[in-house]
């Protein structure tokens, strides 16, 4: 049986904290700045943890067992 491969979009894109939690970026932060608030970009900045309900797809993107 061949070796699993990690999707590699998915590598550059996942992160994992100390405990083991995946981390993401915002999206809606790279273009069309001008239309968007303050509030809104400062918000963009910075990293989060996937959600609950996305971490099942993550994880097999991530080829996670």
């Amino acid at each position: 049986m061949p070796k699993q491969k990690t999707n590699s979009g998915a590598k550059k894109r996942f992160t994992f904290t100390g405990s083991g939690k995946i981390k993401r970026r915002h999206a809606f932060h790279s273009h069309i700045l001008t239309k968007k608030t303050k509030k809104q970009k400062r918000n963009l900045v910075g990293t989060t943890l996937v959600d609950q309900t996305n971490l099942k797809q993550v994880r097999d993107l991530l080829n996670l067992r």
